[in-house]
This record gives structure tokens, sequence and C-alpha cells, in this order.
């Protein structure tokens, strides 16, 4: 694997974490939209890895220089209902804008997990620029929150973009039926790839850290992240340029 640095960053007034290959100046990056426990060690573990495979990783900031590693869970979960899908959206853009303007990128991709999942739908249906969309569990309930303003499984409908979803067949936030819809959604479009990965035992948000090593999570979090580093590969990374 290629050697990384990473290190928090400024983006205008979003803060971020940055991590990139040191051997070679990517063309590809991924801006990755945190679970409710932020810019942790979890995820900039994730942003390493990714970067390690050529590409580089900028991470979104949702509570602003605040994480797991200093808020408990209970207080997170109450700035969560405090984010509304367009202003998450404005600052998401911020840091795309930021991605192919100052970064010189050409090709970029979003990864969300669990609410990171679902932002990450709205994006790239919103944004057409993505080269990719890749939703672990994204949290969508079957009763919407109230400050859950857009509708993720409608709005698939106009994603451009190649679309990995990977599901947790025991998820017991999201229910199947609003996966089997999201699934629908995405294959009815005429031009555009969908990847489904469904995992009948894992629960929700089983990348967490706290929840990867149980028995039911733990092979699902090991073969669904070795395919998304290649999904990642073949649309934002240099492979996706290169023939057959």
């Amino acid at each position: 694997m290629t050697a990384i640095t990473g290190e928090r960053r400024t983006v205008g007034e979003l803060g971020a974490y940055v991590a990139r290959p040191t051997d070679s100046e990517p063309t590809g990056g991924m801006l990755l939209l945190p679970m409710i426990t932020g810019i942790g060690a979890q995820l900039r573990a994730y942003a390493d890895a990714i970067a390690a495979t050529g590409v580089l990783a900028l991470s979104w900031d949702p509570w602003h220089g605040h994480s797991i590693e200093d808020r408990g869970r209970e207080e997170l979960f109450e700035l969560m209902g405090q984010l509304t899908d367009s202003g998450v959206r404005e600052e998401q853009e911020q840091l795309l804008d930021h991605m192919f303007g100052e970064l010189g990128l050409e090709r970029v991709g979003v990864i969300g997990w669990c609410m990171g999942g679902r932002f990450a739908l709205l994006l790239a249906a919103r944004d057409h620029r993505l080269a990719n969309c890749v939703a672990y569990h994204p949290t969508i309930p079957a009763e919407p929150a109230p400050n859950h303003t857009e509708d993720p499984v409608a709005l698939a409908a106009e994603i451009t973009a190649p679309v990995s979803v990977v599901y947790p067949g025991a998820d017991d936030l999201v229910p199947r039926s609003v996966f089997t819809a999201l699934r629908e959604t995405l294959e009815s479009r005429p031009d555009a790839a969908t990847n489904v990965s469904l995992y009948p035992h894992a629960e929700h948000g089983f990348m967490d850290a706290a929840r990867r090593d149980k028995d039911n999570n733990r092979e699902p979090t090991r073969q669904s992240w070795a395919q998304t580093l290649a999904f990642i590969g073949t649309t934002a990374g240099e492979q996706a340029t290169q023939p057959v």
C-alpha cells in the first residue's frame, strides 16, 4: 500500500481531515461523510485506508471541531437533530469546490456511513460532478425525522454516478421495505450502475468500531470494505482512466 500523510485542515470556515498519498499527486478523491461519531480515530483510519490506494480523502466535519473523542453519543444525537439537509449540503459542496478547485482533482466521489450515508445519497442526487456514491447502512427511517426535509429514496432517481449501497439485514433503524424501495429506485436509472451488498445478519452501523468485531459484523466489515476500496479505485482512482 502507498505511504500517506494525514492532517486536520481548515477549508474556509470549515474543518476537515485530509489524507493523501505521499509518493504521487492524486487526480482522484473521495469526500467522506461521517457517522454520528464525527472525525474521530475511526473515520481518520478510513480516510487513511482510502488514501493508501492512491486517492485523496477529505472528511467533512459535521460537528465543527468536536467528535466522539470529546462528546458523548447522547450529545451528538442532539446535535444531529439540528442538522438540515440544505445546510449540510452547502458545507459539503464547499468542500467539493475546494477539491475540484484548489486541490485540482479531476474525479471526486462521496462515501458516507449511517447519517453520512443518507447525506451521500442526497449530495449525489443534487451534485452531478460526483464520480461515484457509496452509502454504508444509510440511516433512512420509515418516518422521516423533523429535520429531514428531503427524501433520499425518491431523489436517488436523479443520481447520475455509479452507486454502491451496503445494507445490513438486521438493521433495526431502516426497515427492509425502505432498502427495497431505494434499491428499486437506483436500479430504475437507465444509465448508471448500481451495486448492492446485503449482509443478512449484520447490524445497523456494523462498521462502527464498537460493533465491527461482533461475530455477525466481522465478515461483513471485512468483505464490504475490500469491495468498497475496489469500487473507489475503478470510479475515482487512477483505474478509472485506464483501459481494461
